[in-house]
């Protein structure tokens, strides 16, 4: 028999639906609420891959589109925001506080504050979708748009007090044997305040690529997330001017903790230009979901491991006995997976070389079996971009029969592998691994 809609609600077996929790809630409308606000910063000299004098001949529809689509996830966490305080008549408020850190201020919102706000984000998607109706949309357009909504957000409270709670709660997202170590070890005065000041920009850095990673794992549209890498390119350029601000001020040079400092900065600069100017430059403009996908994996990736490590290092400042692995489990894995696919690129590239020189029957053989053992079991080891690439080689060399054929495939395919091996020899996790052929 089949149930109305109303039956199905009545229903007492049917499935309850889990209530999200107001505190996730709150931090995430905070996290994309904060993405906006960077996005309307920085977007002009991030994503695209242009000069300035021809951004305003270009259409910048898909800026809008990424506005729309943010504001729509805003009022969708607000309305969950309030139907919480509607549906418990004990809560007038919410008042988010943090007691595992002194320093923390509460922050606290009304029902009225989220009715207001709720009001201002719902007329900005009405406007957001006139304009977009007005489609191509022009540099000038985008600069008004952005200024205006800019504006009409920052005329509310709870703008500010959302962004404030999701950045308190990413200070606190550090591995907690690091805050233990922290709490516990005997520190000089000097070392643990800087300490203490410089890890919590580490935790919001690795708390908002946390959710990028999400996104990833769950299959969502990734082009949102240049709103929260907009975030991070912040969040780094806030930590690299504390650390510099910091080094100037170091009076012993020769101190462990300066050295950690100036690594750290310089290796974030490292980072930033290789993610922004190199994996995400012009990727608002890409179609290709593949490509998309390759390179946010990529920028995350780059990101997240170089954060992680130098927490390590900080880490093994206070213990210097300290496995990373137990900082951050993934490291194991990663590190396993990363030497395998390392030893077997290695070992295909010889292969590859070697029938380069000699393609005789008995050459072609070992080749072939090495590029399926290597296909069937190492290739979801690389990040997607060079999966993709290494499967076409490994094609054209399957079905290529003729010598005179293979042989220039062969040549480009191990000039490819000896870059990429290259590459992974790089990783972060490899670091204190070096490769040894024999």
């Amino acid at each position: 028999m089949n149930l109305s809609a109303t039956d199905a609600v009545n229903d007492e077996n049917a499935p309850v639906l889990p209530v999200p929790d107001a505190d996730e809630t709150a931090f995430e409308l905070g996290l994309w609420l904060s993405g906006l606000e960077s996005f309307f910063n920085v977007h002009n000299y991030l994503f695209a891959d242009e000069h300035r004098a021809k951004a305003a001949a270009r259409d910048w529809t898909k800026e809008f589109r990424l506005t729309h689509s943010t504001l729509l996830r805003c009022s969708r966490l607000i309305f969950q925001l309030g139907k919480t305080l509607k549906e418990d008549d004990s809560i007038d408020e919410f008042d988010f506080d943090f007691e595992q850190d002194a320093a923390s201020k509460a922050v606290e919102f009304t029902a009225d504050e989220i009715y207001e706000f709720s009001q201002i984000v719902q007329e900005s998607v009405q406007l957001n979708e006139a304009l977009l109706r007005a489609a191509p949309l022009k540099f000038g357009e985008w600069t008004a748009w952005s200024n205006l909504l800019a504006g009409k957000l920052k005329t509310t409270k709870i703008f500010s007090r959302m962004i404030e709670f999701a950045e308190q709660k990413g200070e606190q997202f550090l591995p907690e044997i690091l805050r233990n170590l922290l709490e516990t070890k005997p520190l000089s005065l000097a070392t643990q305040t800087d300490l203490r000041r410089v890890l919590p920009h580490f935790g919001k850095i690795l708390q908002w690529l946390n959710e990028i990673d999400k996104m990833l794992k769950n299959d969502e549209p990734l082009k949102p997330a240049l709103l929260l890498f907009s975030r991070i390119y912040e969040q780094i350029q806030e930590l690299m001017g504390f650390v510099n601000n910091r080094l100037l001020r170091f009076s012993n040079e020769d101190d462990e903790l300066f050295g950690l400092l100036d690594g750290a900065a310089y290796t974030a600069s490292i980072e930033l230009r290789k993610v922004y100017q190199h994996e995400l430059a012009g990727l608002i403009e890409i179609r290709q979901t593949p490509l998309i996908y390759a390179k946010m994996e990529t920028a995350y990736s780059l990101l997240n491991d170089s954060f992680q490590q130098t927490l390590v290092t900080f880490a093994q400042l206070i213990e210097p006995n300290i496995e990373p692995t137990k900082l951050f489990p993934n490291f194991q894995s990663k590190l396993q997976q990363s030497q395998i696919l390392r030893r077997n690129l290695w070992q295909t590239l010889q292969v590859v070389q070697e029938t380069e020189k000699n393609p005789e029957k008995t050459k072609l053989d070992a080749l072939h079996k090495q590029l399926n053992d290597f296909n069937d079991t190492t290739l979801h080891f690389l990040f997607y971009k060079d999966m993709e690439t290494v499967e076409r080689f490994i094609e054209e060399v399957l079905v290529t029969p003729d010598k005179k054929d293979l042989v220039p495939i062969l040549h480009r395919f191990g000039a490819y592998l000896e870059t990429l091996f290259g590459q992974v020899n790089m990783r972060t996790v490899l670091a204190g691994h070096p490769f040894e052929s024999n």
